[in-house]
């Protein structure tokens, strides 16, 4: 089995394999030129959205700067996600990210990872799992998703929290590590902001 066969399946790998390293480079040449839009290149980033990522569905929209191991090869986004500034992703592996998701500004995506034995861990060699983000998530500023996290649908992830573990559906998750903090609740639908009201004329 190759190294990259290996990265496929999941499985401990050496990414400085000169295969890997190969198609990786051509990602990075793709992903400097996207970096170098302005914000006015809707059309070009439409493109090397489309064109790069895993999927991309409608109405996406990246902020720049945007980094990625792999460009975003790797990325799978539903329609209508939205990512602020600095999103980083370590897309070694895969990332799954539904209809409506929303990243705040300098959100980390990571899927690799290293092996605990420091011997193994001295030869460069790494693994990577899959991330799967549901839609309609918020996710805060500066949050970190580690390697295997599943987020579930419509939650609330808190700016600054540190995902270790699995979130399940519709609650606002928070802290560090992140934990279930509540269920979002029909208090939501009133308030938008503490005691401060849902204006009936925006709805």
């Amino acid at each position: 089995m190759t190294h990259y066969e290996r990265m496929v399946k999941g499985l401990i790998y050496d990414p400085a394999d000169p295969e890997i390293m190969k198609e990786q480079a051509l990602y990075q040449e793709k992903l400097a030129a996207f970096k170098r839009l302005t914000p006015s290149d809707h059309k070009k980033k439409q493109k090397y959205m489309h064109e790069v990522f895993a999927e991309c569905g409608d109405n996406c929209r990246i902020e720049l700067p945007f980094r990625a191991n792999w460009g975003g090869h790797h990325l799978h986004l539903g329609s209508g996600v939205y990512a602020n500034f600095n999103l980083t992703l370590v897309d070694d592996g895969h990332i799954y990210v539904g209809d409506r998701v929303l990243f705040g500004p300098n959100v980390t995506v990571a899927t690799a990872n290293h092996p605990i034995d420091p011997e193994l861990r001295s030869k460069g060699l790494q693994y990577n799992k899959n991330v799967y983000i549901g839609e309609n998530v918020w996710i805060g500023a500066g949050a970190v998703i580690v390697p295997g996290v599943h987020i579930g649908k419509n939650s609330v992830i808190g700016a600054g929290s540190i995902v270790t573990r699995d979130i399940p559906e519709g609650v606002v998750a928070a802290g560090n590590p992140c934990r279930v903090m509540r269920e979002i609740s029909e208090k939501d639908r009133i308030f938008f902001y503490r005691d401060e009201k849902i204006d009936p004329e925006i709805l």
